[in-house]
């Protein structure tokens, strides 16, 4: 499964990367034939840049989601629950302390 995640993951950073490259040479032609300033190029950028960190935080919350419905799908314990667990300790440790 971690492979899968990981050549998903490769094949969208190769697809952001060769966005950006073809976006950023578009932008060139264009302050080249004097369609847009530097500062618009600039801003342009800036914005897409923007947008694709608002769509990074948006898949990781995503992955976030899946990865622990998985966890919870095989059983496999998360750190809320091992956290939740050792409170629960703590907390039988305390009463039996107090007997």
């Amino acid at each position: 499964m971690s492979d899968y995640l990981r050549k998903g993951f490769l094949l969208g950073l190769g697809a952001a990367v060769s966005g950006k490259e073809k976006f950023d040479k578009k932008l060139k032609e264009l302050v080249d034939k004097n369609e847009l300033t530097q500062e618009q190029a600039k801003t342009v950028m800036d914005n897409f840049i923007e947008k694709g960190g608002m769509k990074k935080e948006e898949w990781d919350a995503k992955q976030h989601q899946q990865t622990h419905k998985l966890a919870k799908d095989y059983g496999i314990a998360t750190v809320e629950d091992i956290q939740e667990i050792h409170a629960r300790l703590t907390e039988l440790e305390d009463k039996l302390s107090d007997q």
